[in-house]
């Protein structure tokens, strides 16, 4: 071996990754590979991983600045193509490359995060039917999440004021889209739901672009909205746009109007069916009326029929006939037995020793007995003589 300068570990791997960080070719580098030994540093938040294709691997480190940007989580066996830059890592002596940037090879870097959200939180349950709450049918305050600028905003008034300008509006202003809208979307939610400042949510925006409509994708306001105490209606974009937020709320609707339709009734439509129902009430409450009207009279005349009234009036009829047929007879028999007892006196008139005195005869009597033979008395004897006009005290001479 020929003398030369004697370098420490430290020194040659200093100056190899000076070598290669001096290099223009290696300060930005695209390379396409798959994903192996990813690990998640949860202390740190930086993302190690190793870069392979079928002949070679490289090592791979991401940072937290840097992997904090990425619309996705990165994972074993996926295929990406990185941009960053190759330098080396002198405690170990390792070159390895720094990612800056990563996107999915195949789909897009949003569609693979949306699924990948999507599945995550539909595992935990959020999307479960069991977790929607009913709408209410009359609420008395609707709230709004949206931008105060948006067409959507407009929209929504319109249609509430048409359809039920009874409820009261309550307008939440937030960003829509750009870094700071989903914290702020978030926010708003928890305000509502704190202050239990309406009945019903309607958190949306107007159309856009998938990149514009991402705020509402976001993990943050899909947990606030799933959280919500305050049945929430999704109102993203038009009918063909699907966020993670339609999926959390209670219901979605397919656009901002649609939500304001789906939030309040048509009071014209109420008033139209009440009408209707008046109507129908009336005419089966006449009907009903006319029938049991028809019943009770049937039961009057049936109770009149067997009325306890008609039956002692007959009695009354039949007894008081009963009595003048008995007074009647009772006279008749009265008459008859006065004559027999006219007949009768007669006879016994004709028949009375008082007749026979009357015609000059006299009854004698003494000591209270008729004398009907004069050996009953005795010369000196006192007798009674009754005659006709008297009685009298006579002495026996002879």
């Amino acid at each position: 071996m020929s003398a030369g300068v004697v370098l420490s570990v430290s020194q040659l791997n200093r100056y190899v990754k000076s070598i290669i960080e001096q290099d223009y070719n290696l300060q930005t580098v695209f390379v396409q590979g798959e994903i192996s030994n990813f690990t998640n540093h949860y202390r740190t938040g930086h993302y190690y991983m190793t870069i392979k294709d079928e002949y070679s691997s490289i090592r791979a480190v991401m940072f937290k600045s840097a992997n904090s940007r990425l619309r996705f989580m990165p994972e074993n066996s996926m295929n990406v193509i990185i941009k960053g830059r190759v330098s080396v890592f002198e405690r170990d002596g390792q070159y390895q490359l720094y990612i800056d940037d990563m996107q999915p090879d195949g789909a897009g870097a949003l569609s693979l995060a949306f699924e990948q959200l999507k599945n995550k939180l539909a595992a935990e349950g959020l999307f479960d039917e069991s977790r929607k709450r009913p709408i209410p049918r009359f609420p008395e305050r609707v709230g709004v999440v949206t931008s105060p600028t948006g067409a959507a905003i407009r929209d929504i008034i319109n249609v509430i004021s048409r359809r039920f300008p009874a409820a009261e509006l309550i307008l939440c202003p937030v960003q829509v889209q750009g870094a700071s809208a989903a914290g702020q979307i978030k926010a708003a939610i928890e305000l509502f739901n704190a202050k239990k400042a309406a009945d019903v949510l309607i958190v949306g925006r107007g159309g856009g672009s998938a990149e514009e409509l991402w705020a509402f994708n976001e993990e943050p306001v899909a947990r606030a909205v799933a959280a919500s105490e305050i049945p929430v209606i999704s109102a993203v974009g038009h009918e063909t746009d699907f966020t993670i937020c339609d999926f959390a709320a209670d219901l979605r609707a397919p656009t901002p109007s649609a939500a304001a339709e789906i939030a309040v009734p048509d009071i014209t439509a109420l008033g139209e069916l009440l009408g209707s129902f008046s109507r129908r009430m009336n005419s089966a409450v006449g009907g009903t009326l006319t029938h049991e009207k028809a019943r009770l009279e049937a039961r009057a005349q049936l109770l009149k029929r067997l009325s306890p009234r008609n039956y002692i009036d007959d009695l009354a009829a039949r007894c008081g006939g009963a009595g003048v047929r008995i007074d009647s007879a009772v006279r008749h028999s009265m008459e008859v037995r006065r004559g027999e007892i006219a007949t009768l006196c007669a006879r016994l008139d004709a028949l009375s020793p008082l007749r026979v005195i009357a015609r000059g005869y006299a009854v004698a009597s003494s000591g209270g007995k008729v004398l009907t033979s004069p050996s009953q008395v005795e010369v000196g004897d006192t007798i009674d003589l009754r005659l006709a006009g008297g009685e009298l005290k006579c002495e026996v001479i002879d």
